[in-house]
């Protein structure tokens, strides 16, 4: 296993951890922390069914990106975003569910790479923002875009223009966040959400994953007949036949390993 010296990075057979690991500056995200979580995700072996991201200290996911680096990066610099928006697409089309377990701060950056997982799961003490404007800039990797895909216009404009930071109960009224527990028992739920994502059947969590996240950008009628074209892939495969199988027997499934696909 790769030593890493920004993150923390675990493989727990089909479930995998990447925690961010600069807690004394809540786990802001520099461009070392960027490259190690890419290296990371390239290192994921090829059963893996659920990857969950973390941030160390107890205090932050990520409060957004290291300001020190910031000072130096310029329009040439960041012309296409680079290795952070490659990252934030790895999240959104992995084949198997992606989690952002939030505790504490999650804000600029570290919100829009939570906000480009499949699900997050907060503690109380969760805070969350996109209080870029307050620098003099914007969101810019993926923020304005999926924040207003998942809030609507008008939540997402007064969120970003004012540079709001909202607490958990609210984002989760909002629809941020998908369950807030309470503090003491935050990292029980967090290991018994990957425990159960990581048992679903894998092409069902891919074709589910994959037609939920393009539907908002199709028509009603194209929606739906992407939604048909892999229900046939589902029929074909071994995770159907092993779930109907199981029910009629009436014993919990055991579905077989993530289907060799063209990579993560």
């Amino acid at each position: 296993m790769a030593e890493y010296e920004t993150i923390r990075f675990r493989q727990d057979g089909p479930k995998a951890y990447l925690t961010f690991n600069r807690p004394d500056v809540l786990n802001a995200l520099n461009n070392h922390l960027i490259a190690e979580a890419l290296d990371a995700v390239s290192r994921l072996s090829a059963d893996t069914r659920v990857l969950v991201l973390r941030g160390a200290g107890g205090k932050a996911f990520a409060a957004g990106a290291d300001l020190r680096e910031m000072e130096k990066r310029t329009q040439w610099s960041e012309i296409d975003f680079g290795a952070r928006r490659l990252l934030a697409r790895k999240l959104e089309t992995a084949p198997f569910p992606t989690v952002a377990a939030i505790d504490g701060f999650a804000l600029g950056g570290g919100l829009e790479l939570a906000l480009a997982c499949h699900l997050r799961i907060a503690s109380a003490n969760a805070v969350v923002g996109l209080p870029e404007t307050r620098i003099g800039i914007l969101p810019a990797n993926g923020g304005t875009a999926r924040l207003t895909r998942l809030v609507g216009r008008g939540r997402a404009m007064r969120m970003i223009l004012l540079g709001e930071r909202i607490d958990a109960s609210e984002a989760e009224r909002f629809g941020i966040l998908d369950w807030v527990v309470d503090g003491d028992v935050f990292d029980g739920a967090v290991e018994a959400l990957a425990e159960r994502l990581s048992k679903l059947a894998p092409v069902s969590a891919r074709a589910v994953i994959d037609t939920v996240s393009r539907s908002a950008d199709m028509t009603i009628d194209h929606a739906i007949d992407y939604e048909h074209r892999w229900f046939q892939i589902c029929l074909a495969s071994a995770g159907k036949k092993e779930g109907v199988a199981a029910f009629l027997e009436k014993r919990e499934p055991q579905f077989g390993p993530q289907p060799e696909s063209d990579g993560f």
